[in-house]
């Protein structure tokens, strides 16, 4: 018999398995409370014992990345916006237990009513992108645009992988939230009706936080070139840019990515075209441009689920994003369409991987035991502006 392992969880693991809390996470906080074994075998029956005990009480969303285990117990599964309407459009539901991330379920609290409490399992389960732009370093940003003479006919178009905090600023300086399905109608809208400068051709786009998402469209769908584009750096001085590059340019993207999105390469575009012939490249668009470029589909979670479903039969895909989903996909087309990651490299998202069955059968029971933990709350005045920005992109065309 194998001796045990004579080892102590590092800091580290212990954060994995959502025991502790790291300060430097979109909110730092504790998750609270005695977790459910991960072996215990009963998991399953007793998430659906909870959830038959809540009936119409609880509303499960449960997004692409998500593991399996999890998206089994979702009423609905989809996008980050995509479920945070179908939140709204569940006023029965006393509880939404939101199995994504931080944003997410932030999102949701704004578009619900003020009776309904939206519950994340797992307070760990931050966003490394969202992460990349704070409150504070934005208005500093916004103190550069307006000393280099340019922050008038700048409208923020911020993604709505981004904190309420974000929301908030971008609905106070008249912009608008956007989604990679809609960014192109959410940049024509910026520059044309919604410009400070009236649509001239001095207009410009803060857009945060993902540079790649507002690199990708800009030159891809509204035919700008890579030189219309300049990046702030939060971690620099002025951003790292002059004051005349700011001038200069027509898109301001933040200095921030997908640590799921930004490993693809195109190395790894070249690679999976030579082990599989006549392979179909599809990419989300937070990839890097390079990689973009290199693919022959490009869309969102929603778009890339839509192509594979219509794909003939016989086909091959090598697809971009998300592992859990990449998976799903290719058990799903299986054996009709061959579908594999784009990447040797294994790439879940490790902190909506923080959601799991444990989690969620905890969030779960407490809520039968009249107990709500972990809710998810965004105070009247940011959500009064958050809000104003989404609705700004819920009036998109």
């Amino acid at each position: 018999m194998t001796a045990p392992l004579d080892v102590e969880p590092t800091p580290l693991a212990l954060l994995l398995l959502g025991r502790e809390s790291d300060p430097r996470s979109e909110r730092g906080v504790d998750c609270p409370g005695d977790l459910p074994s991960p072996s215990d075998p009963d998991l399953v029956q007793r998430a659906r014992a909870a959830k038959e005990a809540l009936g119409d009480r609880v509303f499960v969303l449960g997004h692409h990345y998500q593991r399996d285990e999890v998206i089994e117990f979702a009423d609905v599964t989809g996008d980050s916006f995509k479920l945070a309407r179908d939140a709204a459009a569940r006023p029965e539901a006393e509880y939404i237990v939101f199995c994504g991330v931080h944003f997410m379920a932030e999102s949701a609290d704004i578009l619900t009513s003020a009776g309904q409490q939206v519950v994340l399992p797992d307070l760990a389960a931050g966003c490394s992108m969202a992460d990349m732009a704070t409150a504070e370093q934005v208005a500093e940003c916004w103190d550069v645009l307006t000393e280099a003479g340019v922050a008038d006919v700048t409208v923020p178009v911020s993604y709505m992988n981004s904190s309420a905090d974000i929301k908030a600023f971008t609905g106070r300086h008249g912009g608008t939230v956007c989604t990679s399905s809609n960014a192109r109608k959410a940049l024509e809208w910026a520059f044309g009706e919604g410009a400070a400068g009236g649509g001239t051709a001095d207009g410009k786009v803060l857009f945060l936080p993902d540079q790649h998402l507002g690199r990708n469209t800009a030159v891809r769908e509204l035919g700008m070139s890579p030189e219309d584009c300049v990046v702030y750096n939060p971690h620099k001085p002025g951003g790292g840019l002059t004051a005349q590059q700011l001038r200069d340019a027509r898109m301001i993207l933040w200095r921030g990515h997908c640590s799921v999105h930004g490993r693809f390469s195109l190395d790894s575009v070249r690679d999976v075209r030579e082990r599989i012939p006549d392979v179909n490249v599809l990419v989300h668009p937070e990839c890097k441009h390079e990689v973009v470029a290199a693919a022959d589909q490009v869309g969102s979670t929603e778009y890339i689920i839509k192509a594979l479903e219509a794909a003939p039969e016989g086909s091959k895909w090598a697809v971009g994003t998300e592992l859990n989903l990449v998976r799903r996909l290719a058990r799903r087309h299986a054996p009709g369409k061959e579908v594999v990651f784009l990447d040797r490299t294994v790439c879940f998202c490790s902190t909506m991987n923080r959601i799991d069955l444990p989690h969620l059968v905890w969030a779960l029971e407490s809520l039968v035991a009249g107990e709500v933990v972990n809710r998810i709350e965004v105070d009247a005045e940011t959500e009064k502006f958050a809000k104003l920005a989404l609705e700004r992109m819920l009036a998109l065309p």
